[in-house]
């Protein structure tokens, strides 16, 4: 167990607070499919907590003839077809965001997703109001690994990122937490604990984190210092 301090709290969404990310692995794998494109799930899950965009550039030569941009919207089609997995809450998450909001603490969320689908998920699990900022793909130059969401959130909240504690589910996102010198909590809903082996607590789900005077966070965990 742990309690670290904190000055503000900064989550990513897919995974982390919400866990999207089967219907999302099902939504590119459609895109594989529709394409005739050869894919594994290994390729699938190293596309988590990264903007698709970016993704699709670095993809662009499977696809002969098709544009990113047609292949991001072709993307985002599917996500509103029958027969989707579901969504729901990552345990305990929108307890700890409330616990957070009720001590006064800085809170922000940066996605790689962008803000109209950001926005309704946050509106979807009731906590957008007790967010200060919320950063998304279109506000950012260099998504994930990249730093620069989660330095905008803290130079935003002003607070300095060493006092900010980061809540991550992907190799990417950890990278940019620690990148931007935020302490990092990773959450292992969509990746096992040893792909965040950067980050420097790892947890479960949230129900494995309290809010204690200080304020400060106590994590119990699969792995904390």
């Amino acid at each position: 167990m742990a309690v670290i301090g904190l000055g503000a709290a900064v989550f990513d969404l897919d995974g982390t607070l919400i866990d999207t990310e089967p219907r999302n692995r099902a939504m590119w794998s459609r895109l594989f499919e529709a394409h005739g494109v050869p894919h594994d799930e290994a390729l699938i899950a190293s596309f988590a907590g990264r903007r698709g965009l970016e993704v699709l550039a670095d993809l662009a030569h499977l696809f002969p003839g098709r544009t990113v941009e047609e292949l991001f919207e072709q993307v985002l089609s599917y996500g509103a077809m029958p027969g989707m997995p579901p969504v729901a809450p990552v345990p305990g998450a929108v307890g700890l965001v409330r616990s957070l909001a009720d001590a006064g603490v800085p809170l922000a969320v940066v996605t790689s997703g962008q803000r109209l689908y950001a926005e309704g998920l946050l509106d979807e699990l009731g906590i957008r109001g007790l967010l200060d900022i919320v950063v998304t793909a279109g506000d950012v130059v260099t998504g994930k690994p990249h730093p620069e969401g989660y330095l905008a959130a803290a130079r935003d909240l002003d607070v300095p990122p060493e006092e900010t504690i980061g809540f991550e589910d992907a190799p990417a996102g950890v990278a940019a937490v620690k990148s931007a010198g935020m302490t990092c909590v990773g959450v292992i809903t969509t990746q096992p604990a040893g792909a965040l082996a950067e980050a420097d607590h790892v947890v479960p789900d949230f129900k494995e984190v309290d809010v204690v005077p200080g304020p400060a966070l106590r994590v119990r965990g699969l792995r904390t210092p």
